[in-house]
């Protein structure tokens, strides 16, 4: 039973031992994250939502004459 074993080890241990050295030390090199920044030019939404407004209140502002009043007479009197 020797005779099968010995061998058996040897080229368990031949292939154990040339998978473990076949890449050499591994270093992990952590990279900083780039964030995008916002251009300090960006107009946000409030003021494109405050033109409109003024514009809607300046355009379709209330009527401002005042209706002819209409005399009722009394038919038959």
């Amino acid at each position: 039973m020797n005779k099968i074993v010995a061998p058996i080890l040897a080229v368990s241990l031949a292939l154990s031992a040339s998978t473990a050295f076949a890449g050499g030390p591994v270093t992990v090199v952590e990279e900083p994250e780039v964030v995008a920044e916002k251009p300090a030019s960006s107009v946000g939404i409030l003021p494109l939502l405050l033109v409109g407004v003024v514009l809607c209140v300046a355009l379709c502002g209330g009527d401002d004459d005042e209706p002819t009043p209409t005399t009722v007479t009394a038919a038959g009197n």
